[in-house]
């Protein structure tokens, strides 16, 4: 009978040496254990993974690390990595109203640009909440404080577009030593001079915390191929197109395995050998605030696009809006877009400015199981209904492709779900 031994109480170091003595050792872990309490991780990190490139031992060792004052944009850049996992406020919950608000170039056009912005986010939120309740009153069905957190929701689903980019939120960053490390060498790089700045506190940090696994020589050579390659391919500039799917999977040996397509449970996933068939790339206009909804899945490749006024806007959140509202809001973009376009500075910069309901142009790759997750997921009712439009076109484009191919999409077109009000994080 096998043997089964759980140790959470030691540091990441400690966790990674024991793990990498099972390569060394066929010792049992037990005595792992107390090799590390005799000798200490540090060494042993500092001489085989370090020392000798075995960089697959700092893959066993994690680490978490919290974020907070950072803008959007910084957030966006930390989570572009495949294999990203944490958690960050969400502009759909959280009144961003009291949020500090980066400004990189601090000039008086710049401020009024940013609080012009804050101040139609701010002044119109009772507003809307007025005008969503009337226009989905409620239900006797419906318990009313379910109901008010599912209006707020509502409401923040909305007025999200109107926040720029440069405010300011949290996140969280679970990894393990090796992806950090990998990770932080390309931010020190980035186009924008705030993520250098967080990447160069973190390297700090956690060279402190682990100073054997972040002991990497500076290697000048490595150092510049890097800063060019960040530099100039960091955002993704594509030819804007409405949507457009094409793909590597051939639909005839998709059908070798049609007994598991068609016996496949709803909430349930396509198994991960399938993504060896090949790959399906969507390109579509979304705008920057649902762009990070979907960017938040890490099956795929998904490329950072750079945020402008050149799209245009998301209608959806005009068309959300009481008449009286949306003519201040239509004057308002126009008067923002043309001050934004006049800031001296690099486009990377003026992103700080742009409202996240300006449209970019999204270039996403995903493995076959991974893009019918992603379609399923993303169709659901309770899904920011820009990004839930992109789903249901991501649906017919699959659907069409191999209609063979059993799909569990919801595609009721009403995007109305007091079920929001249900997604909360409360006290027992």
């Amino acid at each position: 009978m096998a043997n089964i031994f759980i140790y959470d109480e030691f540091n990441p170091e400690d966790v990674a040496m024991m793990q990498a003595l099972y390569s060394r050792s066929p010792k049992s872990v037990t005595e792992h254990v107390e090799k590390v309490r005799q000798t200490g991780s540090g060494k042993f990190m500092e001489t085989f993974y370090v020392g000798y490139g075995h960089a697959s031992i700092a893959d066993c060792g994690s680490t978490t690390i919290f974020i907070e004052q950072i803008s959007i944009l910084g957030d966006k850049a930390v989570q572009d990595w495949q294999l990203y996992s944490g958690q960050e406020t969400s502009t759909r919950y959280i009144d961003m109203s009291k949020q500090a608000i980066v400004d990189p170039l601090q000039t008086p056009e710049s401020k009024k640009i940013l609080d012009a912005w804050m101040a139609f986010y701010i002044r119109n939120q009772d507003r809307i909440q007025q005008h969503l309740m009337a226009k989905y009153p409620r239900q006797e069905d419906e318990k009313e404080s379910v109901y008010i957190k599912a209006i707020k929701a509502r409401g923040f689903d909305i007025m999200r577009g109107f926040l720029p980019a440069g405010v300011t939120t949290q996140l969280s960053w679970h990894t393990n030593l090796r992806q950090a490390w990998d990770h932080l060498a390309l931010l020190l790089h980035h186009p924008l001079t705030e993520v250098r700045t967080v990447a160069e506190t973190i390297v700090r940090g956690l060279k402190k915390k682990y100073p054997h696994s972040f002991s990497h020589p500076t290697v000048p050579e490595l150092e510049a191929y890097r800063d060019a390659a960040v530099k100039k391919y960091t955002y993704f500039q594509s030819k804007p197109a409405e949507f457009t799917m094409r793909t590597t999977v051939n639909a005839d040996e998709l059908t070798v395995y049609q007994s598991i397509l068609d016996s496949r449970p709803v909430k349930t996933g396509l198994p991960n050998f399938l993504g060896d068939l090949g790959t399906l790339t969507f390109d579509f206009l979304l705008d920057f605030g649902s762009f990070r909804d979907i960017q938040r899945h890490r099956s795929g490749i998904c490329r950072m696009p750079l945020l402008t006024t050149a799209l245009g806007f998301r209608q959806w959140y005009l068309e959300q809006l009481p008449e009286d509202m949306r003519h201040e809001a239509e004057e308002l973009i126009q008067k923002q877009k043309k001050a934004i376009d006049a800031l001296s500075c690099p486009d990377e910069v003026r992103q700080y400015y742009v409202a996240m309901g300006f449209n970019v142009a999204c270039h996403f790759t995903f493995p076959l199981p991974a893009a019918v997750y992603v379609t399923e997921l993303r169709s659901n009712r309770t899904v920011h209904p820009t990004l839930r439009a992109v789903a249901h076109r991501m649906h017919q484009a699959i659907s069409k492709a191999f209609p063979d191919l059993r799909l569990y999409s919801d595609l009721d077109p009403d995007d109305w779900d007091v079920r929001r009000g249900l997604a909360d994080i409360t006290s027992k």
